[in-house]
């Protein structure tokens, strides 16, 4: 099975290797181009699967791009703006893109929202499995940890959406299953401030990753608190399995 191919407009060519590198990553095919005359080009030989476009791009508008786009078909579109400006999200996503995000972005969620997209226009299953992806995929109650691409998501299919700093606690348990890591362990591996967010910052994110990986976050079956320790990811007769 192909990979998906995900063309990217955008003039600056230090946010187009950026993009490639990441979307390679990730087990997308990347198609770099710098603007739309390079898109129209390349759409006639190449069937893609989705489109990046900048909104700013050089000397026109990725705006009348995404119209012109949507104007002729049902290519997913995804805008990238390096402007705050809300009117332009509210614009973008009138003319026709399927999602609109703000540069700089968070890497992870970039390749979420391609993921959402791609799934609600049926595409979903163009982007294939790297080899041994299946034996990275663990059942955690009602979601699948993919460590491969690193998502969790329900089993039908729904991503769950962690932010960096949350997948990267959850994947450190998953590293140490069933043993107690004390909060200085924690804070090393997120690279906090030993010295000034020991407790708080801890806290907090386990808090926040119960909610989002808990049936009863108030009653957790897997990240559990031990009192005066840390934490203990307890993963015996929990479902949790290769």
């Amino acid at each position: 099975m192909n990979r998906a191919k995900i063309g990217i407009v955008d003039d600056e060519v230090g946010m187009r290797d950026a993009l490639v590198a990441l979307l390679t990553e990730n087990h997308f095919d990347p198609v770099p181009m710098e603007s739309s005359a390079d898109f129209l080009v390349i759409r006639k030989s190449v069937d893609l699967d989705l489109v990046l476009i900048d909104l700013q791009l050089n000397g026109e508008s990725g705006l009348e791009l995404a119209m012109d786009i949507r104007s002729k078909g049902d290519l997913p579109i995804v805008m990238l703006s390096g402007h705050g400006d809300e009117t332009d999200k509210i614009v973008g996503l009138e003319v026709g893109a399927d999602d609109y995000l703000l540069k700089p972005f968070n890497p992870r969620e970039l390749i979420a929202r391609i993921r959402a997209v791609l799934r609600r226009y049926g595409k979903g299953a163009s982007v294939p499995m790297a080899s041994g992806e299946n034996d990275q995929k663990l059942a955690l109650g009602a979601l699948v940890v993919d460590r491969i691409n690193k998502i969790v998501s329900t089993t039908d299919g729904h991503e769950v959406p962690l932010t960096n700093a949350e997948y990267r606690l959850l994947d450190f348990f998953l590293d140490r299953p069933n043993e107690i890591i004390p909060r200085v362990d924690l804070l090393a591996e997120i690279g906090s401030d030993l010295t000034r967010y020991m407790d708080r910052t801890i806290d907090v994110l386990i808090l926040r990753l119960r909610r989002k990986i808990e049936e009863n976050p108030s009653k957790p079956v897997h990240l559990q608190t031990r009192r005066g320790q840390g934490y203990i990811f307890v993963t015996e007769n929990s479902g949790l399995n290769h």
